[in-house]
């Protein structure tokens, strides 16, 4: 099928990433038509085969790219050399960061994980897991130094990782607190929450 005039592989793929993002968000996964995301972008249904095979790998690919790009974000600003309170302080402080203009890409990553096929659900957990192992190493570190007051490390990790990510549910820009406000007090929740002693 040809393209309609204007469009162009460069533009209009991550024009129909944008709107299947924003649709998949707003609708739920479920109740978005491929019809819905050509109308969204201003193509012809049969147009979006140019640049996905089907729904499913659409939203795999947003999954997997949202997800690698956390991975790499963090990797990229690691504190590895810190003290285990500063290194969960700056984890906190990324994850608030990273996230709060993600809104979309984080309730999909979330929320959409049982739209997944088993093999695709498999390779977003396997990321997922590999995020949540970051700070559970955190943590760990953190408790055999005595730092941290901990019953369980990988469930400490997901439950801060959950509470983190409830900023996306509620920070408007423009409100009474700035990003790095907010990033600061969830940095110090993380601690508190942690058993990090002051």
């Amino acid at each position: 099928m040809a393209r309609k005039v204007g469009s162009h592989a460069g533009t209009t793929g991550p024009r129909v990433r944008a709107a299947a993002l924003r649709l998949f968000a707003r609708e739920g996964y479920a109740a978005v038509s491929m019809r819905a995301i050509a109308a969204e972008v201003g193509v012809q249904a049969g147009a979006l085969y140019l640049y996905t095979p089907d729904k499913q790998t659409l939203l795999f690919d947003l999954m997997r790219d949202h997800l690698e790009g956390v991975l790499a974000a963090w990797a990229a600003v690691r504190p590895d050399a810190a003290a285990p309170a500063e290194r969960l302080a700056a984890f906190a402080r990324f994850h608030v960061t990273h996230h709060i203009d993600r809104p979309e890409a984080v309730f999909i990553a979330y929320m959409e994980l049982r739209a997944l096929t088993p093999a695709n659900f498999a390779r977003i957990e396997a990321l997922r897991r590999a995020y949540e192992a970051e700070l559970e190493a955190i943590l760990v570190d953190g408790a055999r130094a005595g730092v941290f007051r901990l019953p369980d490390a990988r469930l400490a990790a997901r439950a801060l990782i959950a509470m983190l990510t409830g900023v996306t549910t509620w920070y408007r820009a423009g409100g009474p607190m700035s990003r790095s406000d907010v990033a600061e007090a969830y940095a110090a929740m993380a601690l508190r929450a942690a058993g990090a002693p002051g």
